[in-house]
């Protein structure tokens, strides 16, 4: 239980902090107890879009209204109302429910619900959903951002379409390309459904469609039929769309908003998690750390999990293998420094990051070329050992599984929520809310006549349950209990306070940036389809 006494630690040890300014990042020296000294790495802040017309920095203001600047504020509280509380949680919110037109072919998710919750200002997590209208299927996507949130943003954007457009036949290629020729309207490729403070920067759609057209081109030119596999099309668009953030920064660019936008999505980064669902054929591909599981309800009533990722990274034990077969021998004790690659990076596989990937010559070159690099906190930095880039790959990693009617729910998040809440917790806590909602439903029917008395001892135990207060969205719920639970695993209020008044300056130090998608799956259309195949 988080007391008055440790809030006040909390606060007075940031005040106690060392801070050294270096170029383009902070390196601060928490000293809580001057006999041990911690280091933390928080790189600046960098600001995604020059121009003021689209600014990351009003969304979410909601929390930001109750949330202090810095540890240099003379009136500071940890303390907010529980409907403060509720209002900061519930703001990232997102739900929805499929509805099914075609009776024939009803689809294997019932709903999705999502939610983040920001560390970083602004919040360097991105996530996507949308529904495909040329192919089938329903795709959602986590976005791990680091260094800013640039390269999550564009991966947000991107990496669905060119999915969707790896999936689609050649026919329906050709009848884009012809369209596009002619200059008419093109049909569209995805159905997205997006939160109203989901950010989309217009100003560049132009230029990420040319070079999505590009890509589709290409595909018409290898003339494969039937196709790519789902497989081969997520490592094919993951793989295409990260050569794409490499070359664009090198290409010339006559608009400063667009030279500027493309350097700092290449010099930052971002993991992702992507999953597509198309009846009963579930395939998610991962490149670095955020995290997908399944929640599986066994036959005698008890939940398990099922992990469909593997987190990339320093204790990954085929990571480590990965890297060593990519890289001479004599870099075997220098690939993992400090559980980070190249002593950097925590995730082994990104997007980005191009300071890992390309030589020193080619950095050079292009940040020598770029007047404006530096006023984007953009430096070149050669880490130590660095001889045989590249090191990092943003090659995804999928798995495929077909789903059971056992399987209810799939979750997909960000390692914000994986660093608070093991899997099987996040599934007991998903478990318990769908147990809970039951219980909240009204009973329209009864077996006996209801009278007045009745009714008001059912509200009282709803009342004395707390269902009044409970989280409609689970995404809420899991955000909730990650950074308010005690030993126990019952949410202290007061933990739940001081971890979301925590000022911009001190926050990371003690949660990252959480986005939790979760979605549930049809089981009766499921077993339908076992029904009609055996």
């Amino acid at each position: 239980m988080m007391s008055r006494t440790v809030s006040s630690w909390i606060l007075s040890s940031a005040r106690n902090s060392i801070v050294l300014q270096q170029k383009g990042r902070l390196y601060s020296i928490c000293i809580p107890n001057r006999q041990k000294t911690k280091w933390k790495l928080v790189f600046s802040k960098r600001r995604l879009y020059p121009s003021a017309s689209c600014s990351l920095d009003n969304v979410f203001s909601l929390k930001k209204a109750f949330r202090h600047t810095s540890t240099e504020e003379e009136q500071f509280s940890f303390q907010l109302s529980p409907s403060q509380i509720n209002d900061i949680l519930r703001a990232g919110e997102l739900s929805h429910k499929i509805l099914d037109l075609n009776s024939k072919n009803t689809n294997s998710v019932l709903r999705f619900e999502s939610n983040q919750l920001a560390s970083n200002t602004p919040i360097e997590d991105r996530r996507s959903a949308a529904t495909c209208l040329q192919t089938r299927g329903m795709m959602f996507g986590v976005f791990d951002g680091h260094a800013g949130s640039a390269c999550a943003q564009a991966v947000s954007e991107r990496l669905l379409h060119y999915i969707a457009v790896s999936l689609m036949s050649r026919q329906a290629l050709e009848e884009i390309e012809l369209a596009v020729e002619c200059m008419k309207p093109v049909m569209p490729i995805l159905q997205l459904h997006k939160h109203p403070n989901d950010v989309e920067y217009r100003e560049i759609t132009s230029q990420y469609f040319e070079n999505l057209r590009v890509y589709w081109q290409h595909l018409l030119d290898l003339d494969i039929e039937p196709g790519f596999s789902l497989e081969e099309a997520m490592v094919s668009a993951f793989k295409r769309l990260d050569s794409d953030i490499s070359l664009e920064v090198q290409a010339p660019q006559e608009n400063e908003l667009m030279r500027n936008l493309a350097l700092q999505v290449a010099f930052s980064g971002a993991t992702a998690c992507v999953a597509h669902v198309d009846g009963v054929h579930l395939h998610v591909a991962n490149a670095g750390d955020c995290r997908a599981i399944l929640g599986v309800r066994e036959e005698d009533g008890t939940w398990s999990t099922l992990p469909l990722t593997r987190d990339h990274n320093a204790f990954d034990e085929f990571e480590i293998r990965r890297l060593k077969r990519e890289h001479p021998r004599s870099e075997e004790k220098t690939l993992f420094v400090n559980d980070r690659l190249l002593g950097i990076l925590m995730p082994s596989r990104a997007f980005g990051d191009v300071q890992l990937k390309w030589s020193k010559e080619l950095q050079h070159s292009v940040l020598g070329n770029s007047c404006d690099a530096e006023s984007l906190n953009i430096y070149q930095y050669v880490p130590p050992n660095y001889h045989t880039p590249p090191y990092l790959t943003a090659e995804p990693e999928v798995t495929y599984h077909k789903l059971r009617g056992k399987d209810k729910f799939l979750i997909i998040a960000s390692d914000g929520l994986w660093e608070m809440l093991s899997n099987e917790q996040v599934v007991k806590l998903v478990a318990g809310h769908l147990t809970e909602l039951n219980e909240q439903k009204p009973q329209l029917a009864f077996e006996k006549p209801v009278n007045l008395g009745y009714m008001h001892n059912l509200l009282l135990q709803r009342k004395n349950r707390g269902i009044a207060s409970l989280d409609q969205n689970i995404a809420t719920h899991l955000i909730r209990h990650a950074i308010g639970d005690n030993e126990y695993g019952e949410v202290d209020q007061e933990k739940l306070a001081a971890m979301l008044t925590l000022p911009e300056d001190l926050a990371r130090m003690y949660r990252d940036d959480i986005t939790v998608t979760v979605v549930y799956f049809n089981s009766e259309t499921i077993e339908n389809y076992y029904r009609n195949n055996e």
